[in-house]
């Protein structure tokens, strides 16, 4: 199922033939460090070189027989260099070829993976800036609160995704690290130097010290901010679904012409990429809950973290790719309804400027407890009664005996709560 949410160039990073392509660029930077150290004569690393190919389907045709992909590679590579292969793999374990032909393609499914969150916070970036002033209600455990705009709510989700950028740069270097220390780490057969020679020639850094494998803490952390970018996505799906609520709304995802939407209700526009995006969220957090089990292995190493990477990495990037590029394509054609964002807005009969009447009562000399107290009185019979709050607080004589009809209308302004909206904008740096 994996493959319906595989793009082409996310997809062939994980394919078997990249892989085997990663691992032949690993054994041929160990030869070329052995090359200039002498021990891999001129004219046989030349023809290594030259010859050595990858054929996934006859690898995994072996490896069908021997039950191991390392040997099935290198009996493959023994194929078509003939004597010479026997340059090849000197002193290396399998895990130095996994783990730093791994490191090579989570770098590639990095770059991807952030070419996707580069593209969705420009997309966040024109929204806010579109809904800048599009004054809407904000809600508090789901219950009208004060006034905000949309584009505000929008830039909210422009600043994590910033922040998901850098997450993501930071796990891409903790996972950039490769190995080349032999079969339990020690360099027993072969040097440290040649080690820091390959990695820097497949722009890695070596592991500071490791044992057969790097350890997977570092793969763990990649993981979890996978989860973390996966949920932002989800946070930002999550509210779209919410808004697109019959009974609210105020935005809907974007639906194609001659898209269906029920196969019994003819009128249904459902938020279903929406849905789906909270759906393939929960299995990227569980992969992050995979690596993190992985962590502990028995001694210098064992390989149950093996099977398990082989599903979690691979599933865990095509997924948050995916998801990436379906989210900006939801946010690109979101449609966003001002009227009905107004209209929701005057449905709680005005309460939602309760907190300035109460300060300017406050500011009178009146104590705050009882000015809450009398607010919240006259408050909850405009709730009861749907009646305007405005007209049953100049209506009210305790109000009248401290503040004018003009000063009650005045905290009715929507401008005053949001004249720091554009203080905020330049904080994000978000300016058109």
């Amino acid at each position: 199922m994996i493959d319906r949410y595989t793009r082409p160039e996310m997809g062939r990073v994980w394919s078997q033939a990249e892989k085997y392509s990663a691992w032949l660029r690993v054994e041929l930077a160990v030869c070329e460090a052995y090359g200039r150290r002498g021990h891999i004569p001129a004219d046989a690393l030349a023809r290594i070189k030259a010859g050595a190919r990858v054929d996934a389907g006859r690898i995994d045709a072996i490896e069908a027989r021997v039950r191991h992909d390392v040997i099935a590679f290198l009996t493959q590579l023994e194929e078509v260099l003939g004597a010479d292969s026997r340059y090849v793999h000197v002193g290396l374990t399998a895990s130095d070829v996994l783990d730093t032909a791994l490191a090579l393609q989570l770098q590639r499914a990095s770059e991807l993976l952030l070419e996707g969150l580069e593209r969705l916070q420009a997309v966040l970036r024109d929204l806010a800036l579109k809904h800048k002033e599009t004054l809407a209600v904000g809600r508090t455990h789901g219950v009208h609160a004060e006034p905000i705009t949309f584009g505000l709510k929008v830039a909210v989700w422009y600043a994590e995704a910033g922040r998901n950028l850098e997450r993501l740069r930071r796990a891409r270097e903790t996972v950039r690290v490769g190995k080349i220390s032999g079969a339990v780490g020690t360099f027993a057969h072969v040097e440290p130097d040649v080690e820091a020679e390959v990695c820097r020639a497949l722009g890695l850094e070596p592991a500071l010290v490791s044992t057969q494998v790097i350890q997977r803490d570092r793969h763990a952390e990649y993981a979890a901010t996978l989860a973390i970018v996966a949920a932002s996505l989800e946070k930002v799906a999550t509210e779209i679904r919410t808004l697109q609520r019959t009974e609210i709304l105020e935005v809907e995802e974007p639906f194609a012409e001659g898209q269906k939407g029920s196969s019994a209700m003819p009128h249904k526009r459902n938020p279903v990429s929406c849905e789906q995006l909270s759906g393939l969220a929960r299995l990227v957090r569980a992969n992050a809950l995979a690596a993190l089990e992985n962590v502990a292995l028995w001694g210098e190493r064992d390989i149950s973290h093996s099977s398990v990477e082989r599903v979690i990495l691979p599933d865990s990037t095509i997924l948050v790719d995916y998801m990436l590029h379906q989210m900006a394509r939801i946010l690109e054609g979101l449609q966003v309804y001002p009227e009905r964002l107004r209209e929701n807005f005057e449905r709680s009969y005005g309460l939602v400027y309760s907190q300035r009447v109460l300060l300017k009562l406050a500011e009178t000399g009146m104590p705050r407890q009882q000015a809450y107290e009398l607010v919240q009185r006259i408050a909850m019979t405009a709730w009861r009664e749907q009646r305007s709050f405005l007209s049953l607080l100049a209506q009210d004589r305790e109000v009248a005996a401290r503040l004018g009809p003009e000063e009650i209308r005045t905290c009715f302004d929507p401008a005053w709560y949001l004249r720091n909206v554009d203080a905020i904008y330049r904080r994000l740096g978000l300016s058109s």
